[in-house]
């Protein structure tokens, strides 16, 4: 399978899991449900980074602020370092629940120049999956799977805001768009 049509079948089954009902999206808005929008994959946008950890070795507690105005404590596992298409690199903080040690996948929400006109305003979310070694831990960061969180879709849902270094200076165009 190509790297196209499986960000292809991603989209495909995540569309699938929202008409269904398992999303959130409910309701007379679920009655009119056709999957949600997309841009087109890019593959130089999907990354195999390694997670640069604090100085002192161990995940720190972060307070992320939500758009209810509630915080949401996380671990704080590190960064990474991401190319940009420009040639210049950004630094993005990297999240887990609290006392996961060795989570399977990571928490990298973002907000770009697309934020507020391609895509929801208050950013875009990542689930990175990690790959452990005794040398070096990586991060699959990979942007063509980027998503809006449920507060996008509707009230009720409280959602973590990206951190002030979580915020790109260029439009990120794939993955997840209004």
């Amino acid at each position: 399978m190509s790297y196209a049509e499986a960000v292809s079948d991603f989209r495909r089954r995540k569309d699938e899991h929202f008409a269904a009902g398992r999303g959130p999206i409910q309701g007379e808005a679920l009655s009119h449900f056709r999957g949600l929008s997309y841009f087109a994959p890019d593959e130089a946008w999907a990354f195999d980074l390694p997670l640069e950890t604090p100085s002192a070795g161990a995940a720190s507690e972060f307070a992320l602020e939500t758009n209810t105005g509630a915080v949401r404590h996380m671990a704080l596992l590190g960064s990474v370092n991401v190319p940009l298409p420009s040639g210049e690199h950004h630094r993005l903080s990297v999240f887990a629940p609290l006392g996961e040690e060795q989570p399977a996948r990571v928490f990298i929400p973002f907000r770009d120049a697309s934020s507020g006109g391609e895509t929801y305003g208050a950013g875009r979310y990542l689930d990175a999956p990690m790959t452990y070694s005794e040398g070096e831990n990586t991060v699959r960061v990979d942007f063509n799977l980027a998503y809006h969180p449920y507060c996008a879709y509707g009230d009720g849902w409280t959602c973590p805001l990206p951190p002030a270094e979580n915020v790109l200076p260029l439009a990120v165009r794939v993955g997840e768009k209004l």
